[in-house]
């Protein structure tokens, strides 16, 4: 599924309950939300903030600061 991503964050949360971590998405990509799923490793090299949206085979695609039309993912 297409996910429009708005990163401000390229790593997880990591939020510690007892003696147990977990990890929260923090990239918005994870397949596993809310926790992180390691997609985010993909996205390291991009731009904090940068607005793009990422097709089923986690390609980037550019995206302008609004929503224009946007391809809908085969059902």
């Amino acid at each position: 599924m297409a996910r429009i991503v708005k990163r401000d964050r390229s790593s997880p949360y990591p939020v510690t309950i007892g003696a147990e971590t977990k990890y929260i998405c923090g990239c918005g990509l994870s397949k596993n939300q809310p926790f992180c799923d390691g997609t985010h490793k993909i996205a390291k090299d991009e731009p904090a903030a940068k607005l793009c949206w990422y097709d089923a085979d986690n390609v980037c695609h550019a995206m302008e600061d609004a929503f224009p039309a946007m391809p809908l993912p085969a059902a």
